[in-house]
């Protein structure tokens, strides 16, 4: 192995979370790498418009993560693009395996966040940004007084469809079962919102736009085997969310659902080994508190190494 491969810290992910922890890391004067299968940005390449993050009233996605590349960058870290294989131990190493190579540093920082289970219908990924979204907190703004539905049953498509129904002029609630799985409390709170309405054994067959955004949500009535169209200017789906954490499924690390457990520290029960963002076992997924999770992880790679120097 060259020395150029040889790092004080690898942050695996370039999302917000991952891009504050490099950022953290290079100010502390810490050899970074910055790994990530794709580009750099994460999800918010997929996003037309952010509303939500401090110092902007509007940006675009893309323009956001540059903006936070930019200023990681300037600290001199470096960035590789590699699809992760694993992470090993070796004694206080770790060692990461790419499909492109191998990098060793002390501390390893896991920002790989997690993907939204698709329903795999024509148009989905079509409209996807231009009505189609898998984020309420995110995008409900977007659609102030229209029509929208939200195809899912559990807890995450009920709690969004009642976010949903602050700021929409109508929530249809698209549901495959004839009865929600969620816990009854908010499945009560559903049923009393006046502008939530529900569409009971449902199967969504495509999602139909004009071309620049969304008009209708087809779907088959399981009972009678009629395709139905829904008029709607949004389609939000919820029917689960994926942790990326299959390379570390062997590190101990995971909960039974896959998802990386921490303390507020951002450390794992690996020592040297961190998490943040949305591949943490956690409620919340947004920019603002990936960013959050990322300074700590970034601060507390910089405390584990002064650490190990003693």
């Amino acid at each position: 192995m060259t020395d150029k491969k040889i790092y004080d810290v690898i942050i695996i992910g370039a999302g917000p979370g991952g891009l504050t922890a490099a950022l953290y890391a290079a100010r502390a004067n810490l050899k970074v790498l910055i790994l990530d299968r794709g580009p750099y940005g994460g999800q918010m390449n997929n996003t037309d418009a952010i509303d939500n993050y401090p110092g902007f009233t509007e940006i675009k996605g893309p323009e956001l993560g540059e903006k936070m590349y930019q200023s990681v960058m300037k600290f001199n870290p470096d960035f590789e693009y590699g699809d992760v294989q694993d992470v090993r131990l070796d004694g206080n190493k770790k060692i990461v395996k790419t499909d492109t190579g191998e990098y060793t540093a002390p501390v390893v920082i896991i920002a790989t966040g997690a993907d939204h289970k698709k329903i795999n219908v024509p148009g989905e990924e079509e409209y996807s940004g231009r009505g189609v979204s898998y984020c309420a907190v995110c995008d409900a703004a977007f659609f102030k007084d229209e029509d929208v539905a939200v195809i899912g049953g559990g807890d995450s498509a009920v709690e969004e469809g009642i976010y949903l129904s602050q700021l929409a002029k109508s929530v249809t609630i698209v549901h495959r079962r004839d009865q929600l799985r969620a816990q009854p409390t908010l499945q009560k709170r559903a049923f009393d919102k006046d502008n939530i309405h529900f569409i009971w054994n449902a199967e969504t067959e495509a999602i139909q736009g004009d071309g620049n955004k969304t008009t209708d949500l087809v779907y088959k009535d399981k009972e009678t085997g009629e395709e139905k169209k829904l008029p709607v200017a949004g389609v939000f789906i919820y029917v689960g969310v994926v942790p990326q954490t299959v390379p570390f499924k062997d590190l101990g690390i995971l909960n039974k659902y896959g998802w990386v457990e921490t303390d507020d520290h951002m450390r794992t029960k690996v020592p040297g080994i961190l998490a943040l963002g949305d591949v943490r076992s956690k409620d919340l997924r947004q920019i603002a508190n990936a960013v959050g999770d990322g300074s700590i992880a970034g601060q507390e790679a910089y405390n584990y190494l002064q650490g190990l120097d003693k």
